[in-house]
């Protein structure tokens, strides 16, 4: 009998022992007063949030994707110069269309965007653009109509110095020069032309055709043949003035109308 009831108090031992050990197992970490005392009690292998540093490879997402060769830094200097550009150039979306490509499995469907750029103040462009969403579309007709801006001498910075006509397909566009406060006489298409150069007064007519293509296109003819009194005084080596003078008007008249002229 006290064979058996040693037996029974060793176990009974036994199982308080392991208890207790189990117990000061679980026991949870004490929790840091500061931030120095948790940097200290931290794992190195662990990160600023305990979890395992990735390792940043040269060409690897985990490394400095701000920097030189990730994609982030060329996303970055793309932003950069995309809002360089943007500083002073009026950008206005004249047209959008959806269109589609048929291919083996279907139609693909798409975007084209036709944009018209200027400055303001006598430099004018146009551009068009296709992509599978609207702003990517739009992006594609902005830089292209940046590559091929064109300069229109003005009069006094407000108007044409002369008529003039031009015509693309079927579009058919008249332009003449108009005293100050007519405004810009002409629709759609062509009044985003006028207003990204910057002309203040200006009448326009157009027949033939409604399309926007065309019809910018058209517009754009009779501006490439726009002249200024100066540059037909350089041309022809005369003076600014003896071209003024000519329309029966006085000869001060004359000097002081050449002294006005800009371009």
């Amino acid at each position: 009998m006290m064979a058996d009831e040693n037996k029974t108090e060793n176990t009974e031992e036994k199982v308080v022992t392991a208890e207790t050990e189990h117990a000061v197992t679980k026991e949870e970490p004490a929790i840091a007063d500061t931030p120095s005392e948790a940097a200290a009690n931290q794992d190195p292998a662990q990160g600023a949030e305990g979890q395992p540093r990735e390792r940043g490879g040269r060409g690897g997402r985990g490394g400095n994707r701000d920097g030189g060769r990730g994609r982030g830094g060329r996303d970055n200097r793309r932003n950069n110069r995309r809002e360089e550009e943007d500083d002073g150039i009026i950008e206005k979306l004249v047209h959008i269309n959806r269109v589609s490509k048929t291919v083996k499995g279907g139609k693909r469907f798409g975007f084209a965007a036709l944009v018209v750029v200027g400055d303001g103040s006598g430099r004018v462009g146009f551009g068009k653009g296709k992509a599978r969403e609207v702003p990517e579309a739009i992006q594609k007709a902005s830089a292209a109509a940046r590559k091929k801006m064109i300069r229109v001498p003005l009069k006094e910075g407000r108007t044409l110095h002369h008529d003039g006509n031009g015509r693309f397909g079927a579009g058919k566009v008249t332009v003449r020069t108009a005293p100050p406060g007519t405004g810009i006489i002409a629709g759609g298409p062509m009044r985003a032309v006028f207003e990204s150069l910057g002309v203040a007064d200006v009448v326009t007519k157009s027949v033939g055709t409604s399309n926007p293509y065309n019809m910018i296109r058209a517009t754009f003819a009779a501006l490439t043949d726009q002249t200024s009194p100066k540059s037909v005084a350089q041309r022809r080596g005369k003076k600014v003035a003896d071209l003024l003078g000519r329309g029966g008007a006085s000869e001060a008249e004359a000097e002081a109308d050449a002294a006005a002229v800009v371009e």
